[in-house]
């Protein structure tokens, strides 16, 4: 059996999963498996359509799997129609942002091996983040991210979730960016970056925290629009 024919059969038994949980139509069935297939593509793909290595991905990351869950048999002996979905496959009008693995230092670049998040998920209607961002991005583009350290408080406390654009790899204009400072991959900083007379800075909230120059090697790795925070009343 070749990849296209597994990824069909596990199509179809995706498909049968979705009809039997309520999602009747066409248009919620591929909104609830990432938002990115029209009610015709899914059709197409019921019918044969050979499916690509890029839309097997997106499927099998919008149910909550590794990128290549499509690419095996997935659907149980007694029939394909049994295959079970994900819990958190996402729901029609609403973008799934997840977790990133790694923490962005405020104060200092680390990796987030076992840093407790208070959120591990959110889902954003598709209005809200159209009328953030101007548009809603492919499935796995926004991201949450949490800082550790006080460099960027009272803005941003450690630990608080952050709403991430990982496609913004450019400066945009002033703002809150998740940025590396050095040539290694392995380290991330929630800062401030604003543009001044003499180049590129990178900002603290905290103003025990100077700025300095953003560096040649510096890189962007995405940029921040909102914060979500858990405060006790009492």
């Amino acid at each position: 059996m070749d990849i296209g024919e597994i990824r069909h059969r596990n199509f179809q038994a995706l498909i049968a999963s979705l009809e039997r949980a309520g999602a009747t139509t066409r248009a919620a069935q591929g909104a609830r498996l990432g938002g990115f297939l029209s009610a015709s593509y899914v059709s197409q793909l019921l019918g044969g359509k050979y499916m690509g290595d890029e839309v097997a991905r997106k499927i099998s990351e919008a149910l909550g799997h590794e990128r290549g869950w499509m690419d095996r048999p997935q659907w149980p002996d007694e029939g394909a129609a049994s295959i079970p979905i994900s819990p958190i496959a996402t729901n029609e009008g609403y973008v799934r942002v997840d977790q990133i693995d790694a923490t962005g230092g405020m104060g200092g670049a680390v990796i987030n091996d076992d840093h407790p998040e208070i959120i591990r998920s959110v889902e954003y209607g598709e209005a809200y983040i159209r009328a953030l961002i101007g548009f809603v991005p492919p499935p796995g583009r926004l991201k949450l991210v949490s800082g550790a350290g006080d460099s960027m408080r009272p803005l941003i406390e450690p630990g608080e979730p952050t709403l991430m654009d990982s496609g913004v790899t450019t400066f945009r204009g002033d703002g809150i960016y998740w940025i590396g400072l050095g040539d290694r991959d392995d380290g991330h900083q929630i800062k401030m970056l604003q543009q001044r007379g003499d180049g590129l800075w990178v900002v603290s909230a905290n103003p025990l925290y100077p700025p300095f120059p953003f560096p040649p090697n510096g890189r962007i790795g995405g940029q921040l629009y909102i914060r979500h925070r858990i405060e006790r009343f009492n």
